[in-house]
Order: structure tokens, then sequence, then C-alpha cells
């Protein structure tokens, strides 16, 4: 994902979670808040220790974007959100992790069902 995509400062990730409203699932957590004024989506990627060594999270950060690559047309372009992985996360394959992925972005309603962006 480009970097114009990513939450990465700080004071963003701050205000997601303390404006944002949070929705999860047993493998995410995800906060999501509409900012006004930029004209694509942007997410920022959480993995704790408890996840495992560095080698383990990154696969799942890795995981996380790739399915967040594959949906990315079917995402509301005006949101900025924040995924949060589970330490559950750690053994489950790409499809385990893009359908726990697809249900709590449908949950925080990121994901537009029908598949087209939501206007």
């Amino acid at each position: 994902m480009k970097k114009a995509y990513r939450v990465k400062k700080e004071k963003e990730f701050q205000q997601v979670f303390q404006e944002g409203t949070s929705f999860a699932n047993r493998k995410f957590v995800v906060y999501r808040l509409e900012p006004s004024d930029q004209p694509h989506f942007r997410v920022g990627l959480s993995v704790g220790k408890k996840v495992g060594n560095a080698v383990a999270r990154n696969r799942v950060k890795r995981l996380i974007r790739a399915v967040l690559q594959e949906l990315s047309p079917k995402i509301d372009p005006r949101l900025d959100f924040i995924v949060i992985a589970r330490p559950a996360i750690k053994d489950l394959s790409y499809e385990e992790v893009r359908s726990n992925l697809i249900h709590v972005l449908k949950l925080a309603k990121i994901l537009n069902e029908e598949g087209n962006r939501i206007k």
C-alpha cells in the first residue's frame, strides 16, 4: 500500500482512538473515524508483542495489507481506520485472516457489502 493510504503519525493514531468508534470480533479490533477532507481512505496497523516475535508480527501485517489491498475498491474512501490484531491471529492462514477481517470491516460499516464504493 502506498504511504498516502497509511495513518502513520502518533497524533493521527490518537485522534482515531479518541474520536472514533470501535468494533471487534475475536481476531481484530477496528477503530474508525470520518474526516471529511481526503480523497481516499487511510489505514493504520497495530500488531502487539503478544502476537509473537518480529517475524510473526510482520507476517500478520503483510497478510492484513494484502487483504486490504484486495478489498480497497470496496472500502469507503472518506475514512481513517486502525486495525488491531489480537494474539489469536498468529496461526491463521490467508483465507482465515481475510474472512475475519471482512467480518469486522462489515461490522464497522467500512466495507460496502455490494462491492461498490460508497458515494
